[in-house]
C-alpha cells in the first residue's frame, strides 16, 4: 500500500513541476512577444515624432524667413522714406542758405547807402547850422535882442495869448457837452434809479443783546470772571456790562465775530446753563449758524443779481459783506443795488449787462476781509478777483470804482456812477458828527491854499464849495483853469459819497462918493 502512496505522490509532484514549467514557458513566450510589439510600438512612435518634428522645423524656418524678407521689405521702405526726407531737408536748407546770402548782400548794400545818406546829413546838418548861426547874429543885430530875451519875450506874448486862448476853449468844450451830457446824464440815471427800489437802514458797528433781568450779568460774568473771559477769549470780542439796565453791548471790529458772540450769548441767556463747557458749546453752534447764513446770503445775493460761474469762495465773501456795514450802510445789499443800477445803466447805453451787473457785485469784496487783511479794500478785492479767476476787466472795474487807477472801460466808468448814485442818495448813508466835521474842515483847508482864494465855504452838507477869488490876483480867464485845479486837488485827496460843486465867484466893487 504504501509503494502505491509514494508513487501516486512521487507521480503528483512531478506532474506538478511539468505543468509549472509549461506555464512559465508560455507565460515566458506571452512576454516576449508583448515586449516586442511594444518595442515596435515604441520605434513606430518615435519615426512619426521625428518625422513630425522635421516637418515643423522646416515650416518654422519657412516662416522665419518670410519674416525675415518682411522685415527687411519695412526696413528698405523706412529706410528709403528717410532719405528722401533728408533730401528734402537738404534741399530747403540749401534755398535758404542761398535766401540768407542774397540778403545779406542786399543788406549790405543797404548799409553802404545809409552810410552814404548819413555822411550827406551830416554835411546837410553843419551847413544848417552855419546859416542859423549867421541869421541869428542878423537878427540880433536887427532887434538890439539876444536869443535868451528874445526867447523870454515870445514865451512871455505866448504864455497870455495861451492862457486866454485855452480858458476860452475850455469854456466853449465845457459849455457844449454840459447842455448835451447833463440832459443825457440825467435821463440815464433818473431811470435807472427808478427801475431799482432799495430800502436802506443804518446799521450800528455794535450789538447789544437785550438781558431778562439785571441779576443775568452777574451769571454773564461768572465767578472771578471766569465766563466772560471764556466768551471772550472763544469769539474775540470785548463785553461791556455797565449800568445799562437789561443790557450787554458786544463790540468788536470784525462784524462776524461780533455775530457769532451776539447768537452765542442770546443762546446762553435762552437756555440758563451758563458756564465754560456750555459756552463753548454754545460758540460752536453759533459759528455754524453764522456760516450757514453766510452761504445763504452769498446765494441770495447771486440769485438777485442773475450773476452766475462765481467760485464758491467768491459766493462765501459776499455772504460775509451781510455783517459789514459802511457809514451805517450794509454793504452787501449795497453792492446788490449797485449791480442792479450798473446793469441798468448798460443796458440803457447798450453797453454789456451782464459784465456790468458782475462788476458792480463783487466791487466792494474786499470789504468783507478788510479787517483781517493789509492794504485798501480795493486791493484786497483785486487781489481776490485775480485769485478766483475774475476776467480782468472786472478786475480793473474794481480797482477802479475809487479812482485808485483811471478807469478805461465802460463797465469801470458804470460801476463808478452806479457806487456814487448808490452811496450819495439821501438815507443811504450815516456818519458820525466829528467825521462830517472834519470832512467840512479838509475841504475848506484843501480850497482854501490855493494863491488868489480869499475865502471858501463847505455848504450843502459837503456836496458844494463856494470860493470867493481876489479879483485882483485871478482873471476871469484863470478862474476856469483854477476851477479845474481844485476840483482835480479835492480829487485826489478827499474821500467822499457822491460828487462835490466847486462854485467859483469873482466879484469887482468900485465905490465913490459924490461930494
Amino acid at each position: 500500500m504504501l509503494p502505491y502512496i509514494l508513487t501516486g505522490v512521487i507521480c503528483f509532484v512531478i506532474a506538478a513541476v511539468l505543468f509549472f514549467l509549461v506555464g512559465y514557458q508560455y507565460r515566458r513566450n506571452v512576454a516576449e512577444k508583448e515586449i516586442s510589439s511594444a518595442e515596435e510600438e515604441a520605434k513606430r512612435i518615435i519615426n512619426e515624432a521625428i518625422k513630425s518634428a522635421e516637418s515643423k522645423k522646416r515650416e518654422a524656418l519657412v516662416e522665419a524667413k518670410e519674416e525675415i524678407l518682411q522685415a527687411r521689405t519695412e526696413h528698405e521702405r523706412e529706410v528709403k522714406e528717410r532719405r528722401a526726407d533728408l533730401q528734402k531737408q537738404e534741399r530747403r536748407l540749401q534755398q535758404k542758405e542761398e535766401n540768407l546770402d542774397r540778403k545779406t548782400e542786399n543788406i549790405e548794400k543797404k548799409e553802404e547807402n545809409l552810410q552814404h545818406r548819413l555822411a550827406d546829413l551830416e554835411e546837410a546838418r553843419e551847413e544848417v547850422a552855419t546859416v542859423k548861426k549867421t541869421q541869428m547874429e542878423v537878427l540880433e543885430r536887427i532887434s538890439g535882442f539876444t536869443a535868451e530875451e528874445a526867447k523870454r519875450y515870445l514865451i512871455d506874448q505866448l504864455a497870455e495869448e495861451v492862457t486866454h486862448e485855452s480858458a476860452m476853449k475850455v469854456r466853449e468844450i465845457e459849455a457844449q457837452f454840459k447842455d448835451e451830457a447833463d440832459t443825457r446824464a440825467r435821463e440815464i440815471l433818473s431811470l435807472a434809479i427808478q427801475r431799482c427800489a432799495a430800502d436802506h437802514v443804518a446799521e450800528a458797528t455794535v450789538s447789544v443783546v437785550p438781558l431778562p433781568n439785571d441779576e443775568m450779568k452777574g451769571r454773564i460774568i461768572g465767578r472771578e470772571g471766569r465766563n466772560i473771559r471764556t466768551l471772550e477769549t472763544m469769539t474775540g470780542v470785548d463785553l461791556i456790562i455797565d449800568d445799562t439796565p437789561e443790557a450787554i453791548t458786544v463790540s468788536c471790529f470784525d462784524p462776524v465775530r461780533r455775530e457769532i458772540a451776539r447768537i452765542a450769548l442770546e443762546k446762553l441767556i435762552q437756555d440758563g446753563r451758563i458756564h465754560p463747557a456750555r459756552i463753548e458749546e454754545m460758540v460752536e453752534k453759533a459759528k455754524r449758524e453764522v456760516d450757514a447764513t453766510i452761504k445763504a446770503e452769498g446765494e441770495r445775493a447771486v440769485f438777485e443779481t442773475n450773476v452766475h460761474g462765481l467760485h464758491p469762495e467768491l459766493v462765501k465773501l459776499l455772504g460775509r459783506m451781510r455783517y459789514r456795514t459802511s457809514y451805517g450802510q450794509n454793504v452787501l445789499n449795497h453792492s446788490i443795488e449797485v449791480s442792479h443800477l450798473a446793469g441798468l445803466l448798460a443796458a440803457e447805453i447798450g453797453a454789456d449787462v451782464t459784465q456790468a451787473k458782475r462788476a458792480g457785485l463783487l466791487h466792494d469784496l474786499g470789504k468783507s476781509i478788510d479787517h483781517e487783511v493789509e492794504g485798501s479794500h480795493v486791493q484786497i478785492g483785486v487781489e481776490l478777483a485775480r485769485k478766483y479767476k475774475e476776467n480782468e476787466d472786472i478786475v480793473h472795474a474794481i480797482e477802479a470804482h475809487h479812482n485808485d487807477v483811471e478807469p478805461r472801460t465802460i463797465v469801470a466808468c458804470l460801476v463808478q456812477a452806479a457806487d456814487a448814485v448808490s452811496a450819495a442818495r439821501p438815507g443811504a448813508r450815516r456818519e458820525n458828527l466829528e467825521n462830517y466835521i472834519k470832512r467840512l474842515e479838509k475841504l475848506e483847508e484843501v480850497t482854501s491854499s490855493f494863491p488868489g482864494v480869499e475865502k471858501s465855504f463847505a455848504i450843502q452838507a459837503g456836496r458844494e464849495v463856494r470860493i470867493m477869488v481876489a479879483p485882483d490876483k485871478v482873471s476871469e480867464d484863470q478862474m476856469v483853469l483854477l476851477a479845474r485845479d481844485i476840483a482835480k486837488k479835492i480829487e485826489e485827496e478827499l474821500e467822499y459819497p457822491g460828487q462835490i460843486k466847486v462854485n467859483m465867484i469873482r466879484e469887482t466893487k468900485v465905490i465913490e462918493y459924490a461930494k
